[in-house]
C-alpha cells in the first residue's frame, strides 16, 4: 500500500524559504521519478520540479521556479525534499508530492500513479 505523506508547508513572507518533505511508505525501492506539483484554489495543476535517479540523477524545474527552488531526494529514506527560496506570493498553493512507476518523468501530472495529500504553502 504506497502512501506518500508531505509536510513542510506553512505562512511565509515574501523572500522567506521553506522546505518541503515527502516521505514513502509501502513500497520495496525507490520510484525512479518522482515530481512536485502545485494548485492554487480556481488554477489548474501546474508541475513544478522532477527528479529522476537510476543511472545518474536529472532534475527539471517549471520556469517559474528556477533558481529558487531546488528538488533532491533520498532514496535510502525514501524521502523527497523541495528546498523552496525566495518565496513569492504567486508560490501561494497546495504542493503535491508524486511518483511515477515507469520513470518516464515528464511534467504532466497524468503520468503519475501515487499522490500526496498536499500541504499548503502561503506567501504574504
Amino acid at each position: 500500500h504506497v502512501q506518500l505523506v508531505e509536510s513542510g508547508g506553512g505562512s511565509v513572507q515574501a523572500g522567506g524559504s521553506l522546505r518541503l518533505s515527502c516521505a514513502g511508505s509501502g513500497y520495496r525501492y525507490s520510484f525512479s521519478c518522482m515530481g512536485w506539483f502545485r494548485q492554487a484554489p480556481g488554477k489548474e495543476r501546474e508541475w513544478v520540479a522532477r527528479i529522476y535517479s537510476g543511472g545518474g540523477e536529472r532534475t527539471s524545474y517549471a520556469d517559474s521556479v528556477k533558481g529558487r527552488f531546488t528538488i533532491s531526494r533520498d532514496n535510502a529514506k525514501n524521502t523527497e525534499y523541495l528546498q523552496m527560496n525566495s518565496l513569492k506570493p504567486e508560490d501561494t498553493a497546495m504542493y503535491y508530492c508524486a511518483a511515477e512507476r515507469r520513470g518516464t518523468c515528464g511534467g504532466r501530472w497524468e503520468l503519475y500513479d501515487y499522490w500526496g495529500h498536499g500541504t499548503q504553502v502561503t506567501v504574504s
